[in-house]
């Protein structure tokens, strides 16, 4: 058990920024294990889109071209949140080399007209 975590594509615009499903099958962008300090960012922006869910765990959050530069920043400047959880493990500041490739790849994407949401199970 732990975090596993994913980017995914899709082509058509989901129905709403969170909580949303998929209406054809989404491909796998990019993927991560136990990086616990993205995964608080993507939480902190799951709530700020109106999530609901009681856990963020399992629920889409739609990741628009803002959301990505602002996420780039957060890298680049050590301001991902601390954050911690029992399968969540523990970021380790290696992952920023991977975390900068995505967005420079999820922007590509993001600008050829593909919608990109994050999701995660633990």
């Amino acid at each position: 058990m732990g975090l596993d975590q994913s980017v995914m594509s899709i082509s058509t615009k989901p129905a709403a920024p969170v909580d949303f499903k998929a209406v054809e099958e989404p491909y796998e962008v990019q993927y991560w294990r136990k990086h616990p300090n993205l995964h608080g960012w993507m939480e902190a922006l799951y709530y700020k889109k109106g999530g609901k869910a009681e856990s963020f765990n399992c629920v889409p959050v739609e990741l628009t071209l803002e959301d990505i530069d602002a996420l780039e920043e957060a890298i680049q400047t050590g301001a991902l949140p601390e954050t911690v959880g029992f399968f969540f493990g523990k970021t380790t500041g290696d992952e920023q080399i991977k975390d900068l490739e995505f967005c420079h790849r999820a922007r590509k994407l993001l600008e050829r007209g593909e919608y990109l949401f994050y999701d995660s199970w633990w």
